[in-house]
């Protein structure tokens, strides 16, 4: 894992968004419609976040996922910036910031007649992942 130092120097969004909690510009990320196959992966420290089949279209500009790889990837922390109350998303292992969680993800499968409601939508800044497809 590069130092805040050297990833400042090396890739100053990535260190501007990971680092200071910014926030990538709406439809600017590669991974926006990257495929869904492989591991989504910590752009900071490599750790797994998501997979790949957990990635959906949302149509808000950033690469959105319904869960982390497993619960122990990612640290969810109450954000209350910006005078809005939301919760951000962290990488379990580099404390990077992500982006946030929303619950107005893509509606659970349903069984019949019963609905299992909504899944969260895990709104993620592009920049902080890296797509591995093997």
């Amino acid at each position: 894992m590069k130092t805040d130092e050297q990833l400042k120097k090396d890739n100053p969004e990535l260190y501007r968004v990971a680092r200071q909690g910014g926030t990538e510009p709406s439809g600017s990320s590669d991974l926006l419609h990257a495929d869904k196959e492989g591991v989504f992966r910590c752009a900071v420290c490599n750790a797994a976040l998501f997979s790949g089949d957990t990635k959906f279209e949302s149509g808000t500009g950033w690469p959105s996922f319904t869960d982390p790889v497993s619960k122990d990837a990612v640290k969810l922390i109450s954000d209350d910036s910006h005078g809005m109350r939301r919760t951000e998303v962290q990488c379990a292992g580099c404390k990077a910031h992500l982006g946030h969680v929303f619950p107005d993800g893509p509606d659970r499968k349903k069984d019949g007649e019963q609905d299992f409601g909504r899944h969260d939508r895990y709104c993620i800044n592009g920049i902080c992942l890296d797509h591995k497809t093997t």
